[in-house]
């Protein structure tokens, strides 16, 4: 190669756009819950490493109880804004209404957490939940807090114990339920209560994954 062909073709490559890998936050499947710590809410929670079709997962048990698995992590959502995650719940909750505070438990969750406006303001988040009866794409405010929206990506209990994969653009949804522009967040957690319906859940969480648009 001559050089002016060599110095072409590195003005070519240096042109090109360079490709942010994806970051693995939960890597379950090598056993790794390195970060991780469990936040209480009500009881216990129980959050272990299982095997899964010679694959290893992320189990949670809930007896009528409520703690999440929480990454605390400043990750840099405008490189990889497509949060990439699988499930799977023996069943969902049977409760009467999921937008009430008696009915607000789910076999399976998974938030994204954002800081809030302002050095002292409270973080938002989303949770994107295995719903037992609102309809596949429903979003609502979480009855606890104003700083929490629900988005059911999964509903009822057709695809119950069988493993499910989603992927969401998390910065278009906090656009579109919080009307703001996030360009980071503060961690991600899972989460199987049911604390207030006083019910069992089982979930399995495989890995948890930010990817640039389009990877």
């Amino acid at each position: 190669m001559t050089v002016r062909l060599a110095l072409l073709a590195a003005a070519l490559f240096a042109a090109l756009p360079l490709c942010a890998e994806p970051l693995v936050l939960g890597r379950f499947s090598a056993g790794d819950t390195e970060g991780w710590r469990l936040r209480h809410f009500e009881g216990e929670t129980r959050y272990r490493i299982v095997e899964d079709g010679g694959t290893r997962v992320l189990e949670a048990e809930s007896d009528g109880a409520a703690s999440s698995f929480y990454l605390e992590r400043e990750i840099d959502l405008a490189a990889r804004p497509v949060l990439e995650w699988r499930w799977r719940v023996e069943a969902p909750l049977a409760v009467a209404d999921e937008r009430l505070k008696a009915g607000d438990d789910f076999a399976a969750r998974v938030y994204a957490v954002a800081p809030g406006e302002g050095m002292f303001a409270l973080p938002i988040a989303i949770s994107y939940v295995w719903a037992g009866s609102a309809d596949v794409g429903d979003d609502w405010p979480n009855p606890f807090t104003s700083k929490v929206r629900m988005v059911a990506v999964e509903s009822g209990s057709a695809h119950a114990g069988e493993w499910r994969r989603y992927r969401r653009n998390v910065r278009e949804d906090f656009r579109r339920l919080f009307g703001r522009e996030v360009d980071e967040l503060e961690g991600v957690a899972v989460m199987t209560d049911a604390d207030n319906s006083r019910q069992r859940a089982r979930a399995r969480y495989g890995d948890i994954v930010l990817r640039e648009e389009g990877g």
